[in-house]
């Protein structure tokens, strides 16, 4: 017997596990990103305007 009987449910369950890890990893990096750039944001702005008094 070359491989034990769960190998293949074995190597999808890993498969699964790096798939979840990647996606988790990226998620954060968006989140850490998207942070970034709201601050960026409210740091441009004059200090008495607020994000909706630009609107006409």
């Amino acid at each position: 017997m070359a491989f034990p009987p769960n190998y293949n449910q074995e190597r999808n369950n890993r498969a699964r596990d790096k798939q979840r890890k990647a996606i988790e990893k990226q998620n954060k990096r968006d989140e850490k990103s998207q942070n970034r750039k709201a601050s960026d944001e409210t740091a441009a702005q004059p200090a008495g305007e607020t994000p909706d008094a630009n609107k006409d």
